[in-house]
């Protein structure tokens, strides 16, 4: 599925912020290949696989230095003006000095159950996830974030995206969505990575990028 686990096969495009945030996700992505290889148990709970996400693998020191990356990674940080906590923040360790200046990535479990409807996690990716970015819930200081889905059964995932486009423009209209989830290509050797665009509160573009990560088969029942 992924060929060699090489460090540097990491790629982005311009501007500059979109390169950056790309890099990171490639590197995050990278971290999870690691944990699929190392066949990790993990519980059904969306903030213990975020936790060993980035505590065991993203936040590990050799690992840190194999991929060279030298981001400062939060997990669940308060976000300000809020009650809301951000399941990862990330800052870049040369701006670190202004607190403002930071990517969030949202983190969302994903199964085989109601997937079209508006009671299943599918529906609370979009509630609970993708409309934090564009109601200003969340901040997006650099006009774009990202949203991991730990996939935790069985699932087929480019159909269970097409279903997640389906609620977005069917059930979840207040959301002004001017491109929908679509197929990225910016880490090598990993299908599941997409992006959409959004138009926030205040009329201004907004851009999510999408990772799914499956761990149906690391998940202990």
């Amino acid at each position: 599925m992924f060929g060699s686990l090489d460090a540097s096969n990491f790629s982005g495009s311009i501007p500059f912020y979109d390169n950056e945030f790309e890099k990171i996700l490639s590197k995050i992505t990278f971290c999870y290949r690691l944990m699929k290889t190392d066949n990790v148990a993990l519980e059904n709970d969306e903030n213990k696989i975020r936790d060993v996400l980035v505590n065991q693998y993203i936040n590990n020191s050799s690992i840190k230095r194999k991929i060279e990356f030298e981001y400062f990674i939060f997990p669940e940080v308060p976000e300000t003006g809020t009650s809301g906590r951000t399941d990862i923040r990330i800052h870049n360790p040369n701006r670190f000095y202004d607190q403002d200046e930071y990517y969030i990535i949202e983190c969302k479990r994903l199964d085989n159950v109601k997937t079209t409807g508006t009671s299943g996690l599918n529906a609370k990716y979009i509630r609970n996830g993708l409309d934090r970015f564009v109601c200003k819930y969340y901040a997006s200081f650099y006009r774009m974030n990202g949203m991991i889905g730990f996939i935790v059964e069985d699932l087929e995932i480019d159909e269970n995206m097409r279903n997640i486009n389906t609620l977005l423009t069917t059930s979840f209209t207040s959301i002004k969505t001017t491109k929908v989830i679509s197929r990225d290509t910016f880490i090598n050797e990993f299908e599941f990575h997409y992006s959409s665009i959004h138009t926030d509160e205040d009329n201004n573009q907004l851009k999510i990028y999408h990772l799914m990560f499956d761990f149906s088969e690391n998940i202990q029942h």
